[in-house]
């Protein structure tokens, strides 16, 4: 018996951390994990403990899927885990569940295709096809539509390609706070690059405002007046990227918007 304990003890911040992918939360994922331990210590060779490194660690993720279905009312309906801020979360929450599963074990606990097969009693090819929707329908969800407020026409240019260059779409440009409310309201963007002084005596800053008022709407000053940001206390309101800016120092925030919790809506 002491050699399969090694051989949990060896698997358990494994199990744990699929655990808490699959249910959602961490104190679901830690139950379940302890639930699956105690059913593999009552019956090692039948759950895999026998069968070295790769086969326990296999048989255990099987022994979480298993127990997770049979429990829905400890352990929340699954497909269905807890809402996250996460923006691959959200996506794989709407995905059906055989592929949520297999996206998790192999970008997650990085596994092959092959060993996620086994696992989930998949054959090669469905399990490919599966792989194949679920990190398109991931790559869909990292997709931005990037509003522009900039009056200079060249300087939006330059933002708007680089924000393409990163997949992403933009879905407008806007010189002034007219524009700007007009873009939001017909073309629904989920990120907005604002200039901070603008040539029509408009702020960049109360723009920011009334945009914050939109649920999923995140903001990124990029501007040379980042004091004026802090003289009224806006900071919250978005990253701030100074002028002159460099390509990576944009992509960077950009890429850190994406990840930031949804905002919520104020009005």
């Amino acid at each position: 018996m002491l050699v399969y304990e090694c051989e949990l003890f060896e698997v358990v911040p494994i199990l744990r951390r699929y655990a808490r992918a699959l249910t959602g939360a961490t104190d679901r994922g830690d139950v379940l994990v302890t639930r699956c331990v105690e059913a593999a210590m009552m019956a090692p060779s039948r759950f895999g403990l026998n069968r070295g490194a790769e086969g326990a660690r296999l048989s255990m993720y099987a022994l979480l899927n298993l127990l997770f279905d049979r429990s829905p009312e400890e352990f929340g309906p699954p497909g269905r885990p807890l809402p996250s801020p996460h923006p691959i979360e959200r996506a794989l929450a709407d995905l059906p569940e055989a592929d949520r599963r297999l996206y998790l074990l192999t970008a997650l606990e990085g596994l092959s295709i092959r060993q996620a097969a086994k696992v989930l009693q998949l054959s090669a090819g469905e399990s490919i096809d599966r792989l194949k929707a679920a990190r398109a329908r991931v790559r869909t969800a990292m997709v931005q539509r990037v509003m522009v407020v900039e009056d200079n026409a060249l300087l939006a240019m330059e933002l708007g390609e680089l924000v393409a260059d990163m997949g992403h779409v933009v879905c407008g440009t806007a010189g002034n706070e007219t524009e700007a409310l007009a873009l939001l309201k017909a073309e629904r963007p989920t990120l907005a690059l604002l200039d901070v002084r603008l040539a029509d005596g408009g702020s960049g800053i109360e723009i920011a405002r009334r945009l914050k008022r939109v649920r999923d709407l995140r903001t990124i000053f990029v501007t040379a007046f980042d004091d004026d940001i802090r003289a009224l206390d806006a900071r919250h309101l978005g990253q701030i990227v100074r002028k002159p800016f460099t390509n990576a120092g944009l992509q960077a925030a950009i890429s850190r918007a994406i990840f930031m919790p949804q905002p919520v809506a104020l009005a």
